[in-house]
C-alpha cells in the first residue's frame, strides 16, 4: 500500500525542529500531498531525489555544505519539472531574489510560517504541475494512514479512525521490517515489496522513509503467518548479499508503532553494527550479553607500557576488545571512541618514552577517520590490530638503534654548554658526526632543529636571570651565549612574545 495520486514533497532544512514542524502543520494526505523524505542540506536532498522522486521541494536558503540557492539552481538544471518553495528569514532577500530567477514558485518567511500560508504555497506549486492540474482532490481514507504513522513514530499523538485503519490492515498482528540503506541500491525497497507479496499470502503493508538511511515496512499479518514473515526476511537477506534487514517482535495494537519503532527497530539497526556476518537480525537472534566486567583499566595499561611490558599490556587490550565487541548494546559512538582513545594514548606513551613515533603520528589521523567511517565492529577491531602492528614495528626498530641514547647525550651537552659560542659543527665534531647528518638526525628525533633547540635553552635561562633582576639585560645576553645584543632581543621576543624589558616588567608586577 503506497501513496498514489498524491503530490510528493521533499523537505530540506538543517534544523530538525523546523522539519518536524512543517510535517505536522497540515494534514498532508487529506490535502492531496505526502512527505516522501527530508534532508538537512542541499547535498543530501540531491542524493534523495532519485529515490523519492518529489514533485515539490520545500527548502531553506541558509544551510551548511550546500545552501538552498545552489540546490535550486542544480535542481532546475537537472529536474526542471520539480517545483520549489523557498523558506527564508527577513535578511535573506538577495538570496531569495536569485532563486526566483531560477524559477522557484513561491517563498515563505519563516517567522510567518503557519498552516494556511504553507498550504497556499503548496497548492500554488501543485497547480503548476500538469499531473495535478485536473486531479480529483477527494480525500482517500486509506492514504491518511501515512500521516498517522509519521506522527506516531515522531512521538506525536495521532487521532485516527479505527475503522479506516482496520480496513487498511485487516489482520491481527503487526511487525516492523527495517531496511538499512547506508550501502544499498535505491531500488531495493521495490524489490523487497514485490518479493513480500509473492511469498506471503495474507499480508498488508505500508512503507515509509525515516531518513536517508532507514526504510521501514509496517507488516500486518495473522498470527499463523508470523513464521512465514521470519522465513521470508531471512531468505530475502541471504539472496541479496550486502543488504541489512531487521525484524521487530510482533504486536497487536496499531498505536504501538511509535514505541516499537523506537524501542525495538532502531535498537536492532544499531545492533547490526556488531553482527556484520548476519544479513538478517531479529530479537530472537540476539545472544546473551556477557557478564559485566570492569571497565578497561587505562592506568594499569599505561604503567605496563612505561615498564616496557608491551606483550602483557597488548594482550590485556585484546581481551577487552573481544569482550567489548560482544556487548552489542554499547552505543556505536562510544565503542568507536574507545578505539580512537587507545590509538591516541599509545602514540603519546611511545613518544614520551622517546621512541621514534613519527610514522605513527602521521598515520593516526587516518586511523581516526577510518574508525569513524567503519560500518561494523569487526572492521574497527581490525584497524586497531593494524595500528598495534605498526606500533610494534616502531618499538622493535627503536630497540635496535642507540638513537635515543645518543639524542640524550647531545641534548645534555647543549644544556651544559649553551653559554658558549657553540655551533652545529662543534657538536658534530664532539660526537663524531657529519654536520649535515647531525642536522637531519636532530630534526628527526627532536621535532626541532639544532638552532631552535639551542635558542630555546638560552632564552629559558635568560628568563630566569631577568626574574632574579640582579644583572642588566645587556649582560644577560652575553651570559646565555649571544654576542649580539639586538639579535638576543629579537630571538627573545620571538619565543616569549614580548621584549626582555617587557617580560621583566610583567614579572616584577606579579
Amino acid at each position: 500500500m503506497t501513496a498514489v495520486n498524491q503530490c510528493r514533497t521533499l523537505i530540506v532544512d538543517d534544523e530538525m525542529l523546523i522539519r518536524q514542524g512543517i510535517k505536522h502543520y497540515i494534514d498532508w494526505e487529506k490535502e492531496g500531498f505526502t512527505v516522501v523524505g527530508e534532508a538537512s542540506n542541499g547535498q543530501e536532498a540531491l542524493e534523495l531525489i532519485e529515490s523519492a522522486n518529489p514533485h515539490i521541494i520545500i527548502t531553506d536558503i541558509v544551510m551548511p555544505i550546500m545552501d538552498g540557492e545552489e540546490l535550486t539552481r542544480i535542481v532546475k538544471e537537472r529536474y526542471p519539472q520539480i517545483e520549489i518553495i523557498i523558506l527564508s528569514s527577513f535578511g535573506e532577500f538577495d538570496y531569495v531574489r536569485s532563486t526566483f530567477q531560477n524559477g522557484v514558485v513561491d517563498y515563505i518567511l519563516k517567522p510567518k510560517l503557519d498552516a494556511q500560508i504553507l498550504l497556499k504555497a503548496l497548492k500554488t506549486a501543485s497547480s503548476r504541475i500538469p499531473a495535478f492540474q485536473k486531479a480529483d482532490k477527494q480525500a482517500d481514507a486509506r492514504l491518511s494512514i501515512g500521516q498517522i504513522i509519521q506522527k506516531l513514530i515522531s512521538g506525536y499523538e495521532a487521532n485516527f479512525d479505527v475503522g479506516s485503519v482496520s480496513e487498511a490492515f485487516p489482520y491481527s498482528h503487526y511487525c516492523l521490517l527495517g531496511v538499512d540503506l547506508k550501502k544499498q541500491q535505491t531500488d531495493i525497497l521495490k524489490k523487497l515489496e514485490e518479493a513480500l507479496l509473492h511469498s506471503i499470502g495474507q499480508v498488508a503493508h505500508y512503507s515509509y522513509s525515516v531518513d536517508l538511511n532507514i526504510q521501514v515496512l509496517l507488516l500486518n499479518v495473522n498470527e499463523e503467518n508470523i513464521t512465514e514473515v521470519m522465513n521470508f526476511a531471512s531468505t530475502f537477506a541471504i539472496a541479496n548479499p550486502g543488504i541489512g534487514l531487521v525484524l521487530t517482535e510482533e504486536f497487536l495494537d496499531f498505536s504501538q508503532i511509535g514505541t516499537i519503532y523506537k524501542e525495538s527497530l532502531l535498537k536492532l539497526i544499531n545492533y547490526r553494527f556488531y553482527f556484520p556476518q548476519l544479513p538478517f537480525l531479529s530479537k530472537k537472534d540476539l545472544p546473551e550479553l556477557p557478564i559485566k566486567k570492569e571497565n578497561f583499566n587505562l592506568d594499569w595499561f599505561t604503567e605496563e607500557f612505561k615498564r616496557k611490558n608491551f606483550d602483557a599490556a597488548i594482550q590485556n587490550l585484546h581481551d577487552h576488545v573481544s569482550f567489548l565487541s560482544k556487548c552489542y548494546t554499547t552505543d556505536v559512538y562510544e565503542y568507536k571512541a574507545f578505539f580512537g582513545n587507545i590509538i591516541f594514548n599509545i602514540t603519546i606513551l611511545l613518544s614520551n618514552m622517546e621512541y621514534n613515533v613519527k610514522q605513527l603520528e602521521d598515520a593516526r589521523y587516518s586511523y581516526f577517520k577510518s574508525i569513524e567511517n567503519a560500518s561494523n565492529a569487526v572492521e574497527v577491531a581490525t584497524l586497531l590490530n593494524q595500528f598495534i602492528e605498526e606500533a610494534k614495528t616502531c618499538i622493535i626498530s627503536t630497540k635496535t638503534e642507540p638513537d635515543n641514547l645518543n639524542m640524550k647525550k647531545i641534548m645534555e651537552y647543549i644544556r651544559n654548554h649553551y653559554a658558549e659560542p657553540i655551533t652545529l659543527k662543534d657538536v658534530a665534531k664532539q660526537f663524531h658526526f657529519n654536520p649535515s647528518y647531525l642536522s637531519n638526525y636532530f630534526s628527526t628525533h627532536n621535532n626541532k632543529g639544532f638552532i631552535e633547540y639551542l635558542n630555546k635553552i638560552r632564552i629559558e635561562e635568560a628568563a630566569k636571570l631577568l626574574i632574579q633582576g640582579t644583572v642588566s639585560i645587556s649582560e644577560i645576553s652575553g651570559m646565555v651565549g649571544y654576542s649580539d645584543h639586538s639579535y638576543f632581543c629579537k630571538v627573545f621576543k620571538k619565543i616569549k612574545g614580548v621584549s626582555p624589558s617587557q617580560y621583566k616588567r610583567k614579572q616584577t608586577l606579579r
